[in-house]
């Protein structure tokens, strides 16, 4: 029974026990409510039945804040003319128009066209582009232009085509060693097979940023005669600087490597390293923490070597490219794409 049905029966007991008493005040004595609400219950009752005595929801509809078609047609115009326009500046573009519309308006107009997102706006203009065959105007083609170079520093939208095409590089805070002080871990990331390196120091300088590119990342490469072209790394001060001056923008100079930077305030955009930091944070140093103490970084460096190797050789990943196999697998796949496309273009030259 439903808390509504209570409510009905409730009152029809009031009204029936009235009947059997012959007296209206002694029933709702009884029952605890007044005089004034017996009446209005048998009123309800009388005039609607058992309907009348249901609760009726004294709430007031909530009707639709539409606004009117020339307005709604103005602002999904605006959105295809200017699609870099939030709903603040569209507002007040319109308004100068003699259009008034609140940003609100502008964004409740925006949902119900799918057009509430920069992305959107855009997708939704190409379509119509390629159906209309309409001429982008200089503030679409401005925009379509901002968004190429957005998509650039995207992690969604980073493109690795084969191994050594882009490489991703991080500092990773182990913590305290007493007697050794602050540990960090440089890491290096193939994204399109996921191989690993990482290295620890005791600071978080250029030199040590470049020192893992020379020690492990470039010699590791050039066995397997693979170039680096690319390298994305946030904007910390290990990794940017002045081209001149800078000790690791320097090495990337000295090697033809492509310095790539992130967004910044964005730590996803470089989310491949990322999501390696966590998995050595749970896989090994957790555990490795919990079973044995180091008095010196050699030691750790050493351990950290062994899981690295497992990680790359023996462990196994899910990876868009992985695919169930192991990174170094994966890397002999990129290498291969590698060498197909470099025979190409000298077939072709």
């Amino acid at each position: 029974m439903t808390t509504q049905d209570k409510l009905v029966r409730r009152k029809l007991s009031l009204l029936e026990l009235a009947e059997f008493l012959k007296n209206v005040s002694q029933a709702c004595k009884i029952n605890g409510v007044s005089r004034q609400h017996f009446y209005d219950i048998k009123k309800a009752y009388d005039e609607h039945g058992v309907e009348g005595l249901k609760d009726k929801c004294r709430r007031k509809p909530c009707i639709k804040n539409r606004v009117a078609p020339e307005v709604e047609e103005a602002v999904v115009k605006m959105a295809y003319e200017y699609p870099a326009y939030g709903q603040l500046r569209a507002s007040n573009e319109l308004r100068k128009a003699g259009i008034l519309v609140s940003s609100g308006g502008v964004r409740s107009v925006w949902l119900r066209h799918g057009l509430e997102t920069f992305k959107k706006r855009l997708a939704l203009l190409e379509e119509r582009a390629a159906k209309e065959g309409i001429v982008y105007t200089e503030a679409q083609l401005s925009a379509l232009e901002a968004a190429k170079r957005q998509r650039e520093t995207d992690p969604e939208e980073i493109e690795t085509e084969h191994s050594g095409y882009l490489l991703g590089q991080d500092t990773f805070y182990v913590g305290y060693l007493k007697g050794v002080g602050r540990i960090y871990q440089q890491t290096v990331i193939d994204t399109y097979s996921s191989v690993g390196f990482a290295k620890l120091y005791t600071a978080k300088v250029p030199v040590t940023a470049a020192d893992i590119l020379n020690d492990q990342v470039l010699p590791f490469f050039e066995d397997n005669h693979i170039p680096i072209m690319t390298v994305l790394t946030d904007r910390g001060t290990e990794f940017c600087g002045r081209l001149d001056k800078h000790p690791y923008e320097l090495y990337l100079q000295l090697n033809d490597i492509e310095h790539r930077k992130t967004k910044v305030k964005s730590p996803q955009t470089n989310g491949i390293c990322e999501r390696f930091h966590q998995t050595v944070l749970n896989e090994f140093y957790r555990v490795t923490f919990r079973k044995k103490l180091y008095s010196d970084l050699e030691a750790l460096q050493k351990d950290l070597d062994e899981y690295i190797h497992q990680y790359n050789y023996e462990r196994t990943h899910q990876g868009k490219r992985c695919k169930g196999r192991t990174p170094i697998e994966t890397f002999i796949e990129g290498k291969e794409i590698y060498n197909k496309k470099n025979l190409e273009k000298g077939l072709a030259a």
